[in-house]
C-alpha cells in the first residue's frame, strides 16, 4: 500500500518509517503543520511528498492508509477526515481527548468499511504475547493481580508538549497510563471496572501530572496495580502476573524495543521463558495490512483505543478527585 504519514513525528522517525519500509510498504507523503518541517522532513526521509495541508495529502492519488502521529488533540479532526477520504486509519494512542471522540473516530471507519486500528505497540512484542499464552494456558491458574510498573526518565528530545501542554493531550496518564491499560486488557482479557488512584508533578513539566500510581478492579477479581513516570531515571519497567498456581517476572518488557527477561515460577522450580524477537512495529504494520487484505484484525483495534482512553481517563479523574471511578467506556468494552 501508498501511506500519508499525519505528523512529521519523532515515533515515526525512529520506529514507524522503517517499519513500514520494512513490511513492504511504501509511504507516498508526509503531513505536518508546519510546510518547512514537512518539507525538512521528507528530505531527511526519502519521502517524495510534503505537505502542509491535510486536504492536500489525502487528495493525493494512490494513498490507502495513513498513520497519525500528530499531537493527540488533533486526532480526532485528522481522523475523521482520513476516514472521509477513504483511507485506512493507524493511529497513535491516545486516540482522542474525550472517550466520546475516539468512539465517534471508529463508528465513523466502520460505517465507512475501513479499518481503523490503535498503535499500541507493546501488544505486538514477542514477550508480552509469550506471558498471555502462560496466562491462557493456565500455567499460574487463576490470576490474582498482575503489577504493571512502567515508571521510567523521558527523554529531553521527547520532553516538550508532554510535560507542559495539556490542551495538546500532555501528562504521564495520557501518554502512559493509556499503554498500561491496553496491556492489562491484552493480557488478561477483560475490562477494568473501578479505578483509585494518586498522581504528582515533581518539576519536570508544569500544568500536567509526571507520575501516577493506580489500582483496578477487574470483573474476575483480579486486582491490577499500575505505576508511570516520566522522572525515574533507575526504576526500570516491567510486569509480574501471580496466580493461585505460579507467578511470572517480566522485567524490562515495557519498551518498543524486543528486550527483557520472562521467569516463570511455579512448584516446580523456576524457568526462563523464551519469547520471540521481532520488531514491534513491524508486527503492527504486518496485522494493519492483513486486516486491510481481509486476513485478520489489527493488533489492536480502534475499540481496543476506545477502551484503554477510557481506563486512562477514569485514573486521571480518580487522583484529581480522590474519590473511586468506575470506567466509562461509552458503550465499546
Amino acid at each position: 500500500m501508498r501511506w500519508g504519514l499525519i505528523g512529521a513525528s519523532t515515533i515515526a522517525e525512529e520506529h514507524m518509517i522503517g517499519a513500514l519500509r520494512a513490511a513492504g510498504q511504501e509511504i507516498a507523503a508526509v503531513q505536518s503543520g508546519s510546510a518547512d518541517r514537512a518539507r525538512d522532513y521528507a528530505s531527511k526521509h526519502g519521502i517524495p511528498l510534503a505537505q502542509s495541508d491535510l486536504q492536500a495529502l489525502l487528495a493525493e492519488p494512490g494513498i490507502t492508509a495513513v498513520y497519525i502521529s500528530s499531537t493527540n488533540e488533533k486526532h480526532h479532526a485528522q481522523a475523521l477526515a482520513a476516514i472521509r477520504a477513504g483511507k485506512h486509519v493507524l493511529c497513535e494512542k491516545p486516540l482522542a481527548m474525550t472517550v466520546a471522540e475516539a468512539a465517534d473516530m471508529v463508528r465513523a471507519a466502520e460505517e465507512a468499511g475501513l479499518v481503523f486500528a490503535t498503535n499500541h505497540h507493546l501488544r505486538c512484542s514477542g514477550s508480552h504475547r509469550a506471558v498471555r499464552d502462560l496466562i491462557a494456558s493456565g500455567r499460574i491458574g487463576r490470576v490474582l493481580s498482575l503489577r504493571l510498573f512502567h515508571a521510567v526518565h523521558l527523554p529531553p528530545h521527547l520532553q516538550g508538549w508532554r510535560i507542559d501542554n495539556p490542551d495538546a493531550g500532555g501528562g504521564v496518564i495520557p501518554d502512559i497510563t493509556v499503554h498500561d491499560a491496553d496491556v492489562a486488557r491484552f493480557l488478561l482479557g477483560e475490562d477494568p471496572v473501578t479505578v483509585v488512584a494518586q498522581m504528582s508533578a515533581s518539576g519536570m513539566g508544569q500544568g500536567v501530572e509526571d507520575s501516577a500510581m493506580s489500582v483496578w478492579t477487574m470483573p474476575s477479581g483480579a486486582m491490577v496495580l499500575s505505576h508511570e513516570s516520566f522522572t525515574h531515571p533507575f526504576a526500570g519497567s516491567g510486569l509480574e502476573v501471580h496466580g493461585t498456581e505460579g507467578s511470572i517476572f517480566a522485567t524490562g518488557v515495557m519498551t518498543q524495543r524486543p528486550a527483557g527477561e520472562i521467569a516463570l515460577v511455579t512448584a516446580q522450580g523456576r524457568e526462563a521463558v523464551p519469547y520471540s524477537p521481532h520488531n514491534l512495529y513491524e508486527q503492527a504494520v504486518q496485522d494493519f495490512v492483513a486486516a486491510v487484505e481481509g486476513r485478520g484484525r489489527p493488533a489492536a483495534t480502534g475499540e481496543d483505543g476506545v477502551a484503554s482512553l477510557a481506563v486512562a481517563l477514569a485514573v486521571r479523574e480518580a487522583a484529581r478527585s480522590g474519590l473511586r471511578q468506575t470506567v466509562n467506556y461509552g458503550g465499546a468494552a
